[in-house]
């Protein structure tokens, strides 16, 4: 399963870029997330790992594979129980002010969730696009606020 969902965000890319490879905002816009910490000392780089809660009660494990300061982070599942995942970030300029975020996703079920791998493009991408609608509001408020 591949996917893709990008949208422009009214803030500048290096505002963006922080917030979206800082992986504990998750759960300010990802839906069914509860929290996320980072298991591993800072700064974030490769080799850096996280662990993200759901609120299903699932943990899922992930890795950073590869980070451009700035400009993208790509994370992997290293341990978790629905969809081994590979996910990448990306953060353009579009002008001073304005930005557009890119999510890369390669997933592949894991069980049972094969079985429904027929449905899962259009089923995470109508989440995620609903998570990254969310993303473009809360760092479009965040901007507001500091202006």
């Amino acid at each position: 399963m591949q996917v893709t969902v990008q949208t422009d965000i009214d803030a500048p890319a290096d505002v963006v870029f922080e917030y979206v490879a800082d992986l504990s905002n998750n759960p300010n816009w990802q839906s069914g997330v509860e929290t996320t910490t980072w298991t591993s000392p800072p700064p974030v780089a490769v080799g850096s790992t996280c662990e993200q809660t759901l609120e299903s009660g699932a943990i899922v494990v992930y890795v950073v594979t590869a980070l451009t300061p700035g400009r993208s982070i790509t994370i992997e599942t290293q341990r978790g129980p629905a969809i081994q995942t590979t996910v990448t970030r990306t953060v353009q300029v579009l002008s001073e002010s304005t930005s557009r975020v890119r999510m890369d996703l390669t997933g592949h079920p894991r069980g049972w969730r094969r079985l429904t791998a027929p449905l899962l493009p259009r089923v995470v991408r109508g989440a995620i696009g609903s998570d990254y609608r969310r993303l473009k509001r809360v760092l479009e408020t965040v901007e507001e606020s500091d202006t």
